[in-house]
């Protein structure tokens, strides 16, 4: 192995401990990364998630990358390894995915990009801690089971440390933040497409101070 599991996992655990919200970003336009990140950044999230969703992601990838000081970007949707490679080209420090497979798990483990694997179930989490992962994104938080399904994880599955993502709000985040095993949550609620449009930084930077606090 190329490149040490265990590396990987301490580096994805500083990441996740930067803020209590990794922002999950949907952008349709590479010129309003730096703006948005730099909002973001500003706002007290360093840590941003930029889906390769659109067409635009890796150009918005590079963008943050090269030119907003203090932001530290990932790449998320992430299905295979050439969609590692093209991240990592464009400077994405950690990716994220929605779930696994045999393959993406075996491209990660060659990969200098630290990967956090998402999945929905007890025994997808057992399969990962096998692999020596111990940090995981548990997704679709809210539909596969929410706060109450995490908490009962708690018990049987100590070593692991999750991010919770998908229908989480400002609101519910709280719920899962609470939990010993929850070191963050993503939430697209940070950069919503409307905030995006208007190019509405001041309010984004807002979203991302009360997200901030979350854990005050």
């Amino acid at each position: 192995m190329s490149h040490s599991i265990e590396h990987k996992q301490q580096q994805l655990a500083t990441t996740m401990q930067l803020a209590p919200v990794i922002p999950v970003v949907i952008i349709d336009d590479a010129r309003l990364a730096v703006p948005m990140a730099r909002a973001l950044v500003a706002g007290g999230i360093p840590a941003i998630e930029i889906t390769l969703r659109t067409p635009a992601a890796l150009d918005a990838i590079r963008a943050v990358a090269n030119e907003v000081e203090g932001a530290i970007v990932g790449v998320g949707t992430v299905l295979n390894g050439n969609d590692l490679d093209a991240a990592l080209a464009a400077g994405a420090r950690f990716a994220v995915s929605p779930g696994i497979s045999p393959r993406l798990l075996d491209a990660a483990d060659q990969h200098e990009l630290p990967l956090l694997p998402g999945i929905a179930t007890a025994g997808e989490a057992m399969s990962l801690l096998e692999r020596g992962y111990r940090h995981l994104k548990f997704f679709p938080a809210v539909p596969a089971g929410g706060a109450k399904l995490l908490s009962a994880w708690a018990s049987p599955l100590p070593q692991i440390r999750f991010c919770p993502t998908g229908g989480i709000s400002l609101g519910s985040a709280p719920d899962f933040l609470a939990l010993p095993n929850v070191a963050c949550v993503g939430g697209s609620w940070l950069t919503p497409a409307d905030k995006l449009a208007s190019r509405d930084w001041a309010g984004i930077e807002l979203l991302a101070r009360e997200a901030v606090a979350l854990k005050a």
